[in-house]
């Protein structure tokens, strides 16, 4: 049988996040999810959404412990008996440590490691969290990136990110919508910071500076619904490809993107 990598996201935004990758060989699925940002009830229905079983997960990767991507993680880990997979300053500051009945295995985030026929390969970003990583993946033929909280660019993650098939990219804020926001202005540094989220010209910046030569697909994701609008995201990443807005997928609050099969 063929082997495939997908992958969908169930919801992307500042109000939760959970992003599934499947790859599938031998006949048998290797299914994780990256991030848990829901009620264990709310991600529950959200999955079955997408005809995925919760129990069926092989794990649960936790890029950090903000709410909005780690709030459910040890209670959705205990209802469904899936090891959660983490840095070691993610997990201490997610208390997985107390948790006595959450299988919590701890990442290194210079260290790839494979989890069935899933090659995961954590790497460190710059954000305002304990120990944060971001991931890509791969099936030893497709590989996707995933970069959905940073504050700014590095080497790393452009070295990581070069040559992904799929490449899932936070596009936060547009910084006029920032700037004129109703937030309070140390919420706006702080997002607008080296340790806070990618502006849309900052994802378009790593767009451009990075290996695009088998980029198939690229969804704009971690979109602000008061700082950011859809088709600035994509104007600014189409941009880049020389193509229109209308083909950069959008990876929204509510219902994420479908499956996308590379």
């Amino acid at each position: 049988m063929t082997g495939r990598l997908r992958y969908s996201s169930v919801g992307s935004g500042s109000e939760g996040n959970a992003l599934v990758i499947e790859a599938l060989a031998s006949g048998r699925a290797t299914r994780v999810m990256l991030d848990c940002g829901f009620g264990v009830r709310e991600l529950g229905r959200r999955l079955e959404a997408r005809g995925i079983d919760p129990a069926s997960l092989d794990a649960v990767l936790i890029t950090h412990e903000h709410g909005d991507h780690g709030a459910g993680a040890a209670r959705f880990a205990r209802r469904y008996r899936v090891p959660v997979y983490s840095s070691h300053g993610t997990g201490m500051a997610l208390r997985l440590n107390e948790e006595a009945d959450v299988d919590w295995r701890v990442l290194c985030s210079h260290t790839a490691f494979a989890l069935g026929d899933l090659q995961i390969t954590p790497f460190p970003v710059p954000h305002d969290a304990r120990e944060p990583t971001q991931f890509t993946f791969s099936d030893g033929r497709s590989k996707l990136g995933v970069l959905t909280d940073a504050g700014s660019i590095t080497a790393c993650i452009l070295a990581m990110l070069a040559g992904c098939d799929g490449l899932v990219l936070e596009c936060n804020h547009d910084p006029d919508l920032l700037a004129g926001s109703a937030y309070p202005s140390s919420v706006r540094r702080r997002i607008a910071g080296d340790y806070g989220h990618l502006s849309n010209g900052t994802a378009a910046r790593i767009l451009a500076s990075i290996d695009r030569s088998h980029l198939k697909r690229l969804h704009a994701a971690h979109l602000s619904r008061q700082n950011n609008r859809a088709e600035l995201a994509a104007g600014a990443l189409a941009e880049v490809l020389g193509c229109t807005a209308a083909e950069i997928e959008i990876a929204d609050q509510e219902n994420g993107f479908a499956w996308v099969e590379l």
